[in-house]
């Protein structure tokens, strides 16, 4: 990497206090910091042995002895699913863990005690078909609730667990399911989708018949739209548990024992099957939930509005809500249907506090307009949280007045799949808010922002984002390659972490995520963010959302082209487009002007709702594109298509 940072162009200088009252009963305080600025591995440690229930105490803490492999309480021994169900019974067992609420608008109201005999039944019920300690197990469903029961009674019997994301082909189940040996597959009849059946099964068995590795498949009958079920290798859930016994004991694990495989997507690449063990990344997800999102369990209704399948639905929606015994909501649909208030109609329900979602949906809230919250009484919120990408500020803007009535603050959530839980974010009570920042590490990380030599840059700098330290709840290797652990993370800057993120620090120490270093530009010799020009699009009242890529240009090596779509009440013109390139100019300096800008009535995502911008490369350059079936809305890309021909007929 050449020995250079990223332009530092866009400059926020709003700022929001926490309120004297919402500091005054906040969960994280300054102390946190200041404890784990003086021993951060005592600090971890206390949290370990306070939030988790031990089977066998440790001793050990970290062992940096064979870097980058790190190990965290290596001699402890305690079990997940007793830290998330068993411990909680005798004085909380009639609590409620999940208020689910189906699509089609069945709702289940379950409780721990409850939980806990599902997890139990169908833990006997894994036992029973000779999976064991060791075993890996695939699971590949809809959002139900025997999603986070599955995970759990894998984790009681010490069978690591691999989920699927729902939305994916045969193809990535065949891959995971191949990478892992996974010796049984659990899913679902089909999932509910905007009012239309997912054909989990018939995937499933198309999968079966590929992956050698594979005995049996479990299935949740959910929509019970009619499938195939071989016999001796297919068994329905309810006859699986049937006549079960709701006792089953938890096996030791070691601290150090994986926990799960969680493959990252690979649109390039194998996917790389992210290794998470036990008593670290419990540690950091228990910890990072409370303190975060200010965590009160005897009041709070928490909604974490992701889907299991990936990372954030792991750490904070199945982990570390139900060790911190915490109510949590569970939606099976989208928050478009039936109507784009769906979100909205189930906070106001079921008195919902605490609200985590992602910047993408909430650009398309702010698309859609603030008409539909507007229907509700979302009164009960308290706290807002972002996860996935960067936020933009004028989303982070809209967020904070339509749905947190000015009066709730923001935690925006730095992390990824291999992190395990939160790195970098604000402490509610705690830290003044930025929008569009994730602000300043969260106790016990480290974080820095240097230039391609690996230097710390100058606050008011733009750079590459790093982990300086070790932290409990980090990925232990890439499942069977540990060579490209270490050649994807630690080879960058040897020693230190490299999540392959770009990030600018202000003047005031603040953190500023940019996005994947592929999506920083070289125009004209000038390193750019594509995130800061989205931010300045995103600003202009028309726009509710843009995606910005680096063209191939001859002249300038790399050529800004802008895909933006507008809010409601704007029609596209080629005013507009001139008001919008200026608007940028404006914004962020005559070096950020977009060459190109293409109206499109939606941009690529995928399932999670992160943008395609590859894909709009390809597309840009009149490349062949690759598969775009895991698209949540493939049928945008023709349209982009037409329309970035169109433009380059007329240019």
């Amino acid at each position: 990497m050449a020995d250079t940072g990223i332009e530092n162009l866009l400059h926020e200088n709003r700022l929001f206090p926490p309120s004297a009252s919402f500091a005054a009963a906040a969960v994280a305080t300054q102390a946190d910091y200041d404890e784990a600025d003086a021993d951060y591995v005592a600090y971890w440690t206390r949290q370990a042995k306070e939030r988790l229930t031990w089977f066998k105490e440790p001793t050990e803490t970290l062992d940096e002895s064979n870097a980058p492999f790190y190990t965290w309480f290596a001699d402890g021994e305690l079990n997940v699913s007793y830290n998330c169900l068993d411990r909680h019974l005798a004085t909380g067992g009639d609590k409620v863990a999940y208020h689910w609420v189906g699509e089609p608008g069945d709702t289940r109201t379950i409780t721990y005690q409850q939980l806990s005999d599902e997890v139990n039944r169908f833990a006997n019920g894994l036992r029973s078909l000779g999976v064991g300690k060791g075993d890996q197990v695939a699971i590949y469903m809809g959002m139900v609730p025997e999603l986070p029961i599955a995970m759990l009674a894998c984790a009681r019997i010490g069978a690591p667990h691999s989920v699927v994301f729902g939305g994916f082909s045969a193809d990535a189940i065949v891959d995971r399911v191949d990478d892992a040996q996974a010796k049984l597959l659990i899913t679902c009849d089909g999932a509910w989708r905007r009012g239309t059946v997912v054909p989990l099964k018939d995937n499933c068995d198309d999968a079966m018949a590929r992956a050698a590795s594979l005995e049996h498949c479990v299935v949740v009958k959910r929509t019970d739209h009619g499938v195939d079920m071989k016999e001796g290798r297919d068994i329905w859930w309810h006859d699986l548990v049937e006549g079960q016994s709701t006792d089953a004991e938890p096996e030791v694990m070691n601290a150090e024992d994986l926990l799960y495989l969680l493959y990252t997507s690979g649109t390039t690449a194998k996917p790389k099957g992210i290794m998470h063990t036990t008593a670290g990344y419990l540690t950091g997800v228990a910890t990072t939930h409370a303190q975060v999102f200010d965590l009160k369990p005897e009041s709070d209704v928490y909604w974490c509005a992701a889907d299991v399948g990936w990372v954030t639905g792991h750490s904070y929606i199945v982990y570390g809500p139900l060790t911190n015994h915490t109510t949590s909501v569970m939606y099976e649909g989208t928050p478009d249907f039936p109507d784009k208030d769906r979100l909205w109609s189930i906070i106001a329900e079921y008195g919902v506090t605490i609200l985590y979602t992602a910047p993408t949906a909430i650009r398309a809230f702010m698309k859609w307009g603030s008409q539909y919250p507007e229907r509700h009484d979302l009164s009960s919120l308290r706290l807002l949280g972002t996860v996935g990408e960067p936020i933009n500020p004028e989303a982070w803007m809209w967020y904070h007045t339509y749905i947190g009535a000015e009066r709730c603050p923001i935690v925006d959530t730095w992390w990824q799949t291999e992190t395990g839980g939160i790195m970098i974010s604000p402490l509610p009570g705690v830290t003044a808010t930025k929008p569009g920042s994730a602000t300043k590490a969260i106790p016990g990380i480290s974080a820095d922002v240097v230039d391609g030599g690996g230097n710390s840059v100058p606050l008011g700098n733009g750079g590459f984002l790093t982990i300086t330290k070790p932290w409990p709840a980090m990925l232990r290797s890439i499942f069977g390659d540990d060579q490209r652990y270490i050649d994807t993370y630690w080879s960058e800057y040897p020693g230190v972490y490299f999540p392959g993120d770009g990030a600018k620090i202000d003047e005031d120490g603040y953190l500023w995520v940019l996005g994947r270093v592929d999506d920083v530009m070289n125009v004209s010799g000038h390193r750019i963010s594509t995130m800061e020009i989205e931010s300045a699009l995103v600003s202009h009242p028309a726009v509710a959302e843009a995606a910005v890529i680096g063209a191939t240009d001859d002249l300038s090596g790399q050529a800004i082209a802008a895909f933006v779509t507008l809010r409601g009440g704007f029609d596209e013109s080629d005013e507009l487009l001139v008001e919008l390139k200026g608007h940028v100019a404006e914004k962020i300096g005559a070096i950020a002007r977009p060459k190109t800008i293409i109206f499109t009535p939606d941009l690529p995502k995928t399932r999670s709702g992160k943008i395609m911008r590859r894909l709009l490369r390809d597309i840009s350059d009149k490349r062949a594109l690759g598969d775009v079936t895991t698209l949540a809305n493939a049928d945008v890309v023709e349209a982009i298509t037409e329309q970035a021909a169109s433009y380059a007929d007329d240019d």
